[in-house]
């Protein structure tokens, strides 16, 4: 039972992060309060490399997947954003060598509204509302199978160099896998723009854990830089570190980020 609380787990860890990606200025999963500005475009290819090792039982398992997600921003208004998420998932799970499991394909959609109701003296707040439609297939671990509903409170603070960003958020996570269906989340980032055009940067983050027979709840650290190319071109790149069991082990961050 807890070998199959592993797997279950690690699946559904996987789509909720994917659900996280449409989120924040990437490699950061703590999102900022900023909005693109009327009439402008934001496309993101983002992607996720995920690596664990773990003995159950005396059996050794071992978990590797990742994704590639594409978002679209849209600012509707100066201060509303439309965000579009479309994530592509791989996952594979080997016990003593022998695979058990291994698949692969598109997962579920995720819509969301970013609106940016106050802002004034470098400080800001906005409210992140959104839908996830059950696009993905879930008997193969790629979706959740139900809709699902998230809504997430925003808070940012520029201090140039620096700037801070806090999230609380909750995630209504409707599914056929018999999971948890309230998930909250808590975030907070930082970035240093370090020298011109390069920013470091980093994000810690704890999240309810889908898993209802686990008591303690998946935390994680992230660390990596963000280099301004051009203007409207932003590469990124990082490395997230599971900070106990329950989290993923490591995951290798890459990801560009084009305006227009």
């Amino acid at each position: 039972m807890k070998l199959y609380r592993l797997i279950a787990g690690f699946l559904l860890s996987a789509l909720l992060v994917a659900a996280e990606l449409s989120w924040a200025a990437h490699p950061l999963i703590t999102d900022d309060a900023g909005t693109q500005g009327k009439g402008k475009f934001q496309l993101e290819l983002n992607n996720q490399y995920d690596s664990g090792k773990e003995t159950v039982d005396g059996v050794a398992i071992k978990t590797t997947g990742g994704q590639v997600a594409t978002i679209l921003s849209y600012g509707i208004v100066e201060n509303i954003d439309i965000v579009f998420s479309l994530p592509y998932q791989w996952g594979k799970i080997e016990e003593n060598t022998s695979t058990t499991h291994a698949e692969n394909g598109f997962s579920d959609i995720v819509f969301e509204t970013k609106w940016r109701f106050f802002d004034k003296k470098g400080c800001s707040l906005a409210l992140k509302p959104g839908i996830r439609i059950p696009t993905g297939d879930y008997k193969k671990g790629l979706g959740a199978g139900e809709v699902g509903y998230q809504a997430f409170l925003i808070g940012s603070k520029e201090l140039s160099p620096w700037a801070l960003h806090v999230n609380l958020g909750y995630i209504r996570n409707e599914n056929k896998v018999d999971e948890q269906k309230n998930i909250w989340h808590a975030s907070l980032a930082a970035n240093w723009e370090a020298l011109k055009n390069l920013k470091l940067v980093a994000n810690i983050a704890i999240e309810r854990n889908p898993d209802k027979n686990e008591k303690n709840d998946p935390a994680f650290l992230i660390g990596g830089l963000i280099y301004s190319l051009a203007e409207n071109i932003d590469l990124d790149c990082g490395v997230k570190y599971g900070l106990n069991s329950l989290e993923t082990d490591w995951s290798l961050m890459t990801g560009i980020a084009i305006r227009f």
